[in-house]
């Protein structure tokens, strides 16, 4: 992983987040894999310490940004934009823990971390930040009630299938992505019959943030 020659602390986080994965299942979210990260990088690790101030969770926080952002890389594909919006976010939600799966232990020790009480707020931050990311990959462009409830949705589907991902060990995750599937379709049918009990011109229809309408023209 290539660093610029005098990289500042905010371009060393994702780096460094991405180097710590493989020694996180021996050593933990903690300085002593922060400095095998930063000798894998060539970094002095007293330098490491510094884009880390507040230790572990800011060590978790960095390493599901970093993360969020390799989903929406992968997203941005000519095969990916010609899905339906339905698909296309089931499929920023799978990437996303594709591109994980190496890293399983890494992942469910930040869980572990986030569970923490002290640490609820940084969870429903960087849960919320998944979640917007995932909308972001799918084209989004909702400015109103929508990006509120489109995101409150995808973050609640994503949490639920991360902890049910975290106990997978079937094949491939197949299990996970039935489970997945089963949750947007419960979403689907739900806001389906929202919208069809709503009376006629009562407040803004959910349905639509899973695709069932398209988008209307910027």
């Amino acid at each position: 992983m290539s660093l610029p020659e005098d990289p500042t602390l905010d371009e060393l986080r994702p780096a460094l987040a991405r180097a710590m994965l493989p020694h996180v299942p021996f050593d933990g979210w903690s300085e002593t894999a922060l400095a095998a990260a930063a000798r894998d990088l060539g970094v002095d690790p007293a330098v490491a310490r510094l884009a880390f101030p507040g230790g572990a969770p800011d060590m978790v926080a960095a390493s599901i940004a970093a993360a969020d952002a390799d989903m929406l890389a992968a997203c941005d594909t000519p095969e990916f934009r010609a899905l339906k919006v339905r698909e296309k976010v089931t499929k920023a939600i799978r990437t996303r823990f594709e591109l994980m799966a190496p890293h399983k232990e890494a992942v469910r020790r930040a869980a572990a971390i986030l569970a923490w009480p002290a640490n609820a707020p940084l969870a429903a931050r960087l849960t919320w930040g998944t979640a917007d990311a995932i909308w972001r990959a799918a084209g989004d462009t909702a400015t109103d009630f929508n990006y509120y409830s489109k995101r409150a949705i995808a973050s609640a589907v994503y949490a639920a299938t991360l902890f049910y991902w975290l106990g997978d060990e079937s094949e491939d995750h197949v299990e996970t992505w039935a489970f997945l599937d089963r949750r947007i379709a419960d979403v689907m049918r739900i806001e389906g019959l929202k919208a069809r009990l709503r009376p006629e011109g009562e407040g803004p229809s959910l349905v639509r943030f899973l695709g069932r309408l398209r988008y209307p023209p910027a």
